[in-house]
């Protein structure tokens, strides 16, 4: 990590935290994630058929990772020298972060379940999440809603931070455009298994240091001994060996249970519990949960800019 590196991160997380990514621009533009997503989309089309799909998997991750990465070098090599190139080049990472529009998205969900309104409350987090949430109690919404936010406060915002401090504006784009193979072929569907298995575990590897940091700023938002023990002894319990950090610091400090069995497209998944002897958790808790969010990204911010002062 650098100076410039960390002005990077730090002006990121600013822009994205002020204003997200407006719908103006969207309309107007699209987003980058959707650009990298249509090349991905692409290569699945022409590549993943036949033999060889874990190699041709592999390339495909090469090329994904190289459309993006290549223009972010050229970009920092014509731009780092200039006075306040690193300014320009956060600017440029902006778009990768994603700390407004996951507030954004969780709120939608917390607001008509605070209310009483199932149906809208579900509507929204099948907008999150691809789980079954047809049975008409608030519980799994809040549930699913919960572990979206634990789960992606990691994946959309500390680990693009993360990679975007150690190195620069090439780093987040290399992550963003990892991050993004693992969702579109890194699952074990029937056609992805192999072709996107790649993609999954360099997903998995670069996702290791955000995950525990995330879950580290989550015991630090809450100031709770019982997030720090929750997290500890059930993280490992997680399908994933990234989730269980946040989720479980996150189960830890609002003392509810997160994870656990669930259904997806009628199929059981027995998934194990996170502090599995506590309550479920019900909308009032989703609504702390957001609060804990906003305050671990208050911290995040902070420790960007004692970096910076340092």
């Amino acid at each position: 990590m650098t100076q410039d590196t960390l002005v990077i991160a730090l002006i990121a997380l600013l822009i994205d935290a002020l204003i997200g990514w407006p719908d103006a621009l969207y309309r107007r533009i699209s987003h980058p994630v959707v650009w990298i997503g249509g090349l991905i989309s692409t290569l699945d089309r022409r590549w993943n058929r036949g033999a060889s799909r874990i190699a041709r998997g592999a390339l495909a991750v090469a090329v994904t990772v190289g459309a993006v990465v290549i223009p972010a070098l050229l970009l920092t090599w014509a731009l780092a020298p200039l006075p306040f190139g690193s300014v320009v080049l956060g600017v440029l990472a902006w778009p990768l972060v994603a700390a407004r529009s996951l507030h954004d998205h969780v709120a939608a969900v917390a607001q008509p379940l605070a209310s009483g309104d199932i149906p809208a409350a579900r509507a929204a987090v099948a907008l999150i999440v691809g789980r079954d949430l047809d049975d008409g109690r608030p519980e799994p919404i809040a549930r699913a809603a919960l572990e979206s936010l634990a789960e992606n406060t990691s994946d959309g915002v500390v680990a693009p931070l993360f990679w975007a401090a150690v190195a620069g504006l090439p780093g987040i784009a290399a992550y963003k455009a990892i991050n993004t193979l693992d969702s579109m072929i890194g699952h074990m569907s029937p056609r992805h298994a192999l072709f996107g298995r790649v993609a999954a575990r360099l997903d998995d590897l670069v996702n290791l240091p955000a995950s525990r940091l995330t879950g580290l700023l989550f015991v630090a938002a809450a100031g709770s001994r019982r997030s720090w023990r929750v997290m500890r002894r059930d993280a490992g319990r997680h399908r994933s060996p990234n989730a269980g950090w946040p989720e479980g610091a996150m189960a830890g400090a609002l003392d509810v249970r997160l994870s656990g069995p669930r259904r997806y497209h009628g199929v059981e998944s027995p998934e194990p519990w996170l502090n599995g002897s506590a309550r479920d958790p019900l909308a009032q808790d989703l609504l702390h949960g957001l609060a804990l969010y906003r305050r671990a990204m208050v911290l995040l911010g902070l420790g960007l800019a004692l970096g910076l002062a340092l």
